[in-house]
């Protein structure tokens, strides 16, 4: 049973888009389409506490993502205004833009930074139909590595990394080539598709193309490495249907997909647990609901909150 164990006053002036802990849990980063990013410090013993306000964006943000702390203190969000912004932490505490990426036409609807092991990059997806890798080279240097154009025709809505080193990959870790061959993405897009994108010599490729919803994809969630032999993508959409595909060898992309749950209105958002067993979905009828599969291979549904869901 799910419960709620506190509430946050954002003071955010309009709907909140998205909300990122970062890796240690103690802090909170939340955006919003009052064009502001708002950054809290978490304590279990105490309400979270208001830190900084982020302004730099021109458009409602629609998504944040923390870097990995081993690369430094730095948040990324994503705008209609079709830009990118690194914010950076110093040692006073003080936040500041540290790098904006302007290559888009369209909206930035989805960012994710990549496991730590994959390198320093961070992946963009927006309504302009393109992806776009920006990578980091240290000293806070960033710059556009790579950009894969008509990567959904409609509108890219959705990105998420794979785990840096998959189970179902077949290659000797101690193959000069491990690292390459396990940089890999997925993506969901307005043309119904979820795609999986593989690093390949010096460009970015389609590896495989997952159909099964008929309508707007709206997210997608790679699972974290188990220790199972299985990748794991969850995907959801427009029309209410979340959908899990399954991989054994990443290599030979034989993938197998099973309807998990199809709900009466649009689900947004999915996000796995840590250890990838548990899935948390939530969509338009503004319940978060919580997943997990049985030993028989169906998906029960654990817990059901009922919540305040932006989209």
């Amino acid at each position: 049973m799910a419960t709620v164990i506190g509430k946050v006053d954002t003071l955010h002036d309009e709907m909140i888009h998205d909300a990122q802990m970062d890796i240690y849990g103690h802090r909170l980063a939340t955006c919003s389409s009052d064009r502001s990013v708002r950054i809290f410090e978490v304590d279990k013993n105490q309400p979270p506490k208001p830190i900084a306000t982020l302004n730099g964006h021109h458009g409602p943000v629609w998504q944040v993502s923390w870097m990995h702390p081993m690369y430094g203190v730095v948040l990324a969000s994503c705008s209609y205004d079709k830009k990118v912004i690194l914010w950076k932490e110093n040692e006073r505490g003080e936040w500041n833009k540290m790098f904006t990426h302007e290559k888009h036409a369209g909206s930035v609807n989805s960012i994710q930074w990549a496991p730590p092991d994959t390198g320093l990059y961070l992946v963009c997806g927006s309504s302009d139909g393109t992806i776009s890798i920006v990578q980091g080279f240290g000293e806070d240097k960033f710059e556009s590595s790579h950009v894969i154009n008509n990567a959904h025709t409609t509108g890219v809505n959705a990105v998420s990394w794979a785990p840096s080193h998959p189970a179902s990959t077949t290659l000797d870790p101690s193959s000069k080539d491990y690292d390459t061959v396990n940089k890999r993405f997925v993506s969901g897009g307005g043309d119904s598709m979820v795609r999986v994108w593989k690093f390949s010599g010096e460009e970015w490729a389609c590896e495989a193309e997952l159909k099964g919803h008929t309508n707007w994809v709206r997210d997608v969630a790679w699972a974290p490495d188990t220790g199972f032999t299985t990748s794991t993508i969850a995907s959801c959409c427009h029309d209410g249907k979340v959908i899990i595909w399954q991989c054994s060898d990443l290599d030979k992309g034989n993938w197998e997909s099973k309807t998990m749950h199809s709900f009466d209105d649009v689900i947004w958002h999915l996000s796995w647990s840590v250890m990838g067993d548990i899935l948390a979905v939530s969509g338009g009828d503004n319940k978060v609901t919580l997943w997990r599969e049985s030993h028989k291979g169906g998906w029960i549904c654990i817990s059901k909150q009922d919540s305040n869901v932006a989209n």
